[in-house]
């Protein structure tokens, strides 16, 4: 019955049943045939023979959305199927901080669609997964953005920027980023990172002096060691959000602040792969409602830490 009601849709919306017949890859008499079973099953007649035209009549008229919306639900009912059946696994590489505050939420979302799909995260630094993405370890890695000129093999997909910010101990007084970081001890984000890198190029450029004690590869542990009172640090924003519960200060970079953008890096691969592209779409999403909350957020952290 599906059959038939697609062809009476082509008729209807070609009003012909000859080039429908010429669309389905049917004879205008299979088309006829269809049609008039159709007719005989809903009990009415569809179509208005006038010679060799034909034109929809007013019953046909009243059932042609109805039958597209059976086509659509049946075709739906299949892609779901199709969904259902899917298997496989899914190797995606991820730094610390995605792991933490992105690749939950998108996770959560790709299971509801793809709930017999294995996905194993594998723990890195953006350094440590682009080198697994060009050895094809990786389906695809959440990492980053490197400052390397991309190859054609390779796609790069942004998912956020995260804005950069100081942050030092409630105790701390200082009122601009210059003072704070000539009176603390600095706890620097290593330069092996590249988001270490950038925290690097910023001091470099804006001639900022700090005093070095520490260089650590994770921002959460620098976060940690600042909340404790061993120095001040310039880490994304985005782990320090909500700064007052944690017991941080919050100062902007001002004018000469900075971002890293986050995003996929995967192999662009000839054949599509449905599922690392449905979990690319939820990788989106997830960013999407993420920098809507970190943004709002940036704003009341700084008011209060200009308090």
């Amino acid at each position: 019955m599906i059959r038939y009601l697609k062809t009476f849709i082509a008729a209807a919306q070609l009003g012909s049943f000859s080039t429908a017949g010429a669309r389905l890859g049917l004879t205008q008499s299979a088309v006829s045939m269809q049609i008039r079973r159709l007719e005989d099953e809903l009990n009415c007649e569809l179509f208005t023979r006038v010679g060799k035209s034909v034109t929809v009549s007013d019953h046909g008229k009243q059932l042609l959305r109805t039958a597209e919306e059976i086509i659509r639900l049946f075709e739906s009912m299949k892609g779901q199927t199709e969904v259902t059946a899917t298997r496989g696994k899914i190797d995606i590489g991820a730094i610390s901080t995605v792991q933490l505050n992105l690749l939950p939420a998108a996770l959560a979302d790709f299971r509801t669609c793809f709930p017999l799909v294995e996905v194993n995260v594998v723990p890195g630094t953006s350094v440590q997964l682009m080198s697994q993405i060009d050895s094809n370890d990786l389906s695809l890695a959440v990492m980053i953005r490197p400052n390397l000129k991309m190859t054609k093999s390779l796609k790069w997909t942004t998912m956020l920027r995260e804005t950069y910010v100081a942050i030092a101990p409630l105790s701390a007084r200082e009122k601009t980023v210059k003072d704070l970081l000539a009176a603390h001890p600095f706890l620097r984000y290593s330069r092996r990172s590249y988001g270490g890198q950038l925290v690097d190029r910023y001091l470099k450029r804006t001639r900022l002096h700090v005093n070095d004690t520490m260089e650590l590869d994770e921002p959460m542990v620098i976060m940690e060691m600042v909340r404790k009172g061993l120095g001040v640090a310039i880490i994304p924003y985005d782990l320090a959000a909500g700064a007052s519960s944690k017991k941080l200060r919050i100062l902007p970079l001002g004018n000469a602040g900075f971002f890293r953008e986050i995003g996929v890096l995967q192999h662009v691969t000839p054949a599509a792969n449905i599922a690392a592209d449905e979990l690319l779409n939820c990788l989106t999403r997830a960013a999407k409602a993420k920098e809507v909350v970190c943004t709002e957020n940036l704003k009341s952290d700084i008011a209060k830490g200009a308090r």
